[in-house]
């Protein structure tokens, strides 16, 4: 899949969050943006769009500010921690958009992302400890989002009580368990949704050492199921 990454405000191209999307198997075109005039920015974003056609489009701060400027329409949008407050005119996004934000965002208030969300129906997930959405577990909820776009599946849609609750808390990083089929005894395992939503692996259970094929399956929600089958020899 190709994405569009557009930093934010004094960053520089080859930042963590487009390089983990590299490393991750996408194709990120990442252009230099004007940080003293936005209008140059949109330009600069708008040409890269036309010219290579990503499927999706990521914006990080300002840079999410610049991607809900640009003329489109064929793309989806992932915004982190958008501060389309303070940047371009454009005040709503479409509603299969996901945006990504920390409550403990000191740069962008998480409040303006509640109101975007709301005001569009769109996807907000709570994640991360700050502004930068750089640590490990944002990482890998930024790529499983963008491998649900890849597969063209798409988020359902908050609620009235999950807007009310200022989005949707994401799950992942958290664990889950499964029952060995050998032994019985209830094994807990971490979850890593850069693997993707379907995932199948054997490890040896901690307990009685048979060797399981263990089964995960996350929907679009991030929600896992897990479970295991014996290895067969």
């Amino acid at each position: 899949m190709k994405i569009l990454f557009l930093h934010g405000w004094h960053s520089v191209p080859g930042g963590v969050k487009p390089t983990h999307l590299c490393n991750s198997g996408f194709e990120v075109i990442n252009p230099k943006l004007n940080d003293d005039d936005f209008g140059d920015a949109v330009r600069t974003a708008q040409a890269a769009y036309d010219e290579h056609r990503p499927e999706l489009i990521v914006g990080s701060s300002r840079g999410g500010a610049v991607a809900m400027n640009l003329e489109a329409a064929g793309a989806k949008l992932i915004l982190l921690c958008p501060a389309w407050r303070r940047w371009g005119s454009v005040k709503k996004v479409s509603s299969d958009t996901v945006i990504l934000h920390s409550q403990e965002d000191d740069v962008i208030p998480y409040e303006d992302s509640v109101e975007l969300a709301r005001n569009s129906a769109a996807n907000l997930i709570e994640i991360g400890r700050d502004h930068r959405l750089a640590d490990a577990e944002s990482l890998s909820v930024l790529v499983w989002a963008c491998n649900l776009a890849a597969a063209g599946e798409t988020l359902s849609l908050l609620d009235d009580q999950e807007y009310a609750r200022g989005g949707r808390k994401s799950d992942v990083g958290a664990e889950a368990s499964y029952l060995c089929d050998s032994c019985g005894e209830e094994i807990v395992v971490p979850l890593d949704l850069t693997e993707g939503s379907s995932q199948s692996y054997v490890e040896d259970c901690p307990v009685c050492c048979r060797a399981n094929i263990i089964h995960v399956a996350i929907d679009a929600e991030g929600n896992p199921t897990v479970y295991a089958e014996p290895e067969q020899n």
